[in-house]
């Protein structure tokens, strides 16, 4: 027998526990707009899937200011520049001299974390593990989310707005007709191939290398646990790779000038493809679409997290002007303001990959030109500047300065040169 619908009412519907959801719902809660969050995961999930984190000066500023950074400040660990290797040599990129930023190692999943406590604190409406997610009425009088909860009861959430927040697989940005919609789409011919080792940290910093077998990446998670990447083909089997073979590849991509890698059991490997993606429009009727479910892009910039969250702040500054003030025209122009923020980071993301990583299709003078491009960047103070600004993050939109993302925002804007 089929459970009786359960009906529950909130300003804002929003469908994903990620970045963007839950920062959205922390910054609204904060204004005193409602908002129901629903996720198809469960709370363990959410919170035990292991992501990167690099974040911005503006995200660790939004934490913070709002109530959600003691932890990113506490255990996080500050960083002030990474290393740029090419020709056996590392440049370091050094941030707070060039920007007066820096940027804070904190994986997705501790990020995650905080806003979901901080949330449940506050006796935050956050659904997990629901089921038969669907959006009815995004242009019409009568919008609600659907789905089915983790008891088995089916229930209908009426909401003025509805954000959808579920990632680039998620259900959300199919409910803007293919006909209104147009996908931006830029896939790599390459792949990412990661671990996770236990090991020491074999750089304070993340090094960025370029060498002629192709791209690394060696950063941290832990001080016990490390992450590396290599490029390879995004076909890679990464269970056929050994340990041995793994490290014997990391080393010819990072060697020289005395440099060496904290090496240990590999404990997981993967394989993460190379894509950019762009969703335009990014509001149809009364649905607005926030994070992975309107963009991804490459990780090679460290941006996916980070826009994330500037969505969030945006879209948080219509939402209070639309609600408490009963202005429409910032959520008019939410798509045409997040967007700005959004190629400025496809851009970013674009140059550092192709500024690092080999092309199978390169001829030699593709290589020295790269090799070139690196020197011009790390051999003057604007080539230099121009990385540091776009890496450390640019300040966010500061659309509506009554609203409670404000001062956060102003706080990220005077740390601009």
């Amino acid at each position: 027998m089929t459970s009786p619908t359960t009906h529950v009412r909130t300003q804002v519907g929003i469908v994903g526990a990620g970045p963007a959801g839950l920062m959205l719902s922390h910054l609204l809660s904060a204004a005193g707009i409602d908002s129901t969050v629903v996720d198809v995961r469960s709370r363990e999930d959410i919170e035990t899937t292991v992501r990167a984190g690099i974040l911005e000066q503006g995200t660790v500023d939004l934490m913070t200011t709002t109530g959600v950074g003691d932890r990113v400040l506490k255990e996080g660990v500050r960083h002030e520049g990474i290393e740029l290797r090419y020709g056996g040599e590392s440049h370091r990129i050094d941030f707070p001299s060039l920007t007066g930023r820096s940027v804070h190692l904190y994986p997705q999943q501790e990020v995650l974390k905080d806003l979901i406590a901080a949330r449940l604190a506050r006796g935050g409406d956050i659904r997990f593990g629901v089921t038969g997610v669907r959006l009815d009425g995004v242009v019409g009088d009568r919008l609600a989310v659907r789905f089915t909860g983790s008891d088995g009861t089916p229930v209908e959430l009426r909401c003025d707005v509805v954000v959808g927040c579920d990632g680039s697989q998620g259900i959300s940005r199919f409910a803007i007709p293919d006909t209104l919609r147009t996908d931006y789409v830029r896939a790599y011919p390459f792949g990412w191939f990661g671990i996770l080792t236990e090991a020491p940290p074999s750089s304070d910093e993340l090094v960025y290398a370029r060498s002629d077998r192709g791209f690394a990446l060696i950063s941290s998670r832990t001080p016990t646990v490390q992450r590396m990447y290599f490029q390879c083909d995004p076909r890679e089997d990464a269970g056929s790779w050994s340990d041995e073979r793994i490290w014997d590849e990391l080393r010819s991509r990072v060697a020289g000038d005395g440099f060496s890698l904290q090496e240990g059991p590999v404990i997981q490997r993967g394989v993460v493809p190379m894509r950019s993606y762009v969703c335009a429009p990014m509001r149809h009727g009364r649905l607005f679409l926030a994070g992975d479910a309107a963009h991804t892009v490459p990780p090679t910039g460290a941006k996916g997290l980070n826009l994330a969250v500037s969505d969030a702040a945006v879209l948080s500054q219509a939402l209070e002007r639309f609600f408490l003030d009963g202005e429409s025209d910032l959520l008019e122009g939410y798509g045409e303001t997040a967007a700005d923020r959004v190629w400025r980071a496809q851009h970013f993301s674009w140059w550092m990959t192709s500024m690092l990583h080999r092309d199978e299709a390169a001829t030699d003078f593709d290589a020295r030109r790269q090799l070139g491009e690196l020197g011009t960047v790390t051999g003057s103070a604007a080539g230099r500047a121009f990385l540091a600004e776009n890496y450390t993050g640019r300040p966010m939109a500061l659309t509506n300065p009554k609203s409670g993302a404000a001062e956060a925002l102003r706080l990220t804007a005077a740390r601009t040169p």
